[in-house]
């Protein structure tokens, strides 16, 4: 497990990990580990924003702050599945063809422009949360990464090769049912954790927060299902990058707008 751990952080973070061998045996647990790399993001979001309240920074450059810890955390490595899946999408193309642009290594206009307008919306949505919001976007993070790890193991792949489909031959069976119970386990503790959370009146507004959470996170994991099928035969490694973008800012707006109704 803990080879699969190194793995996971290895694969999806610019955290500095020993060196091991990348085999069968030490990968098959390494989509169970993947939601540590989310713990490590959504920690580091809440820590800087006690830095930011001791420091009083202003909303702005909170914003950008928040924006770029995931980045600068994963390396990026995950909006690069995103802008790769925007430029085959915009193609308008055969399945064929849009897995090809899926392997090129150029960025197309539709992807500078898209990435570009993700991190406006994001920097604008993360300077406009009160601080216990963030708590629950930071949860995101690890959520997020639950549900993509479940698609690994579960959905149809595009393509016999890459990075999505030797993760999933490489996956012990019982990968699925471990994502799912923290699946399960993450649902109930966002859910009772804010239910238990503060006084009385705070806390039928913060159980809202885990719903919200909970909620946007299964609509991004259902459009990417329909999207990698529709578009694509299945999912690839870019467009698992493309889901954990578009559900992290699910989640921010769901939490945002959430915020600004009650």
């Amino acid at each position: 497990m803990l080879k699969s751990f190194i793995i996971a952080f290895s694969t999806y973070s610019k955290i500095p990990m020993p060196n091991i061998k990348w085999d069968k045996k030490n990968m098959k647990y390494s989509m169970c580990c993947f939601p540590f790399v989310g713990f490590v993001i959504g920690f580091a979001l809440i820590a800087c924003n006690k830095i930011c309240l001791w420091l009083d920074f202003g909303s702005l450059i909170k914003g950008v702050l928040f924006t770029a810890i995931p980045l600068v955390i994963t390396g990026g490595i995950h909006m690069d599945g995103f802008m790769d899946t925007i430029d085959a999408k915009s193609s308008y193309a055969s399945k064929e063809k849009r897995l090809e642009i899926l392997k090129d290594p150029h960025a197309g206009a539709f992807a500078i422009i898209f990435c570009c307008l993700y991190l406006l919306v994001s920097v604008s949505l993360f300077a406009s949360l009160e601080n216990i919001q963030i708590v629950f976007v930071a949860f995101g993070y690890i959520y997020s990464r639950i549900l993509s790890g479940l698609s690994v193991v579960t959905f149809k792949k595009a393509k016999k090769d890459g990075m999505v489909s030797d993760t999933a031959k490489h996956a012990s069976a019982g990968v699925k049912w471990i994502l799912l119970i923290e699946l399960l386990v993450f649902m109930i503790a966002i859910i009772t954790g804010s239910f238990c959370y503060g006084n009385m009146s705070h806390r039928y507004f913060l159980v809202w927060y885990g719903v919200a959470v909970v909620v946007s996170g299964l609509l991004a994991f259902m459009y990417y299902g329909y999207t990698a099928k529709k578009w694509f035969g299945g999912i690839t490694g870019d467009l698992a990058g493309y889901f954990l973008q578009i559900c992290e800012l699910w989640i921010l707006i769901g939490v945002m707008v959430l915020g600004k109704l009650i």
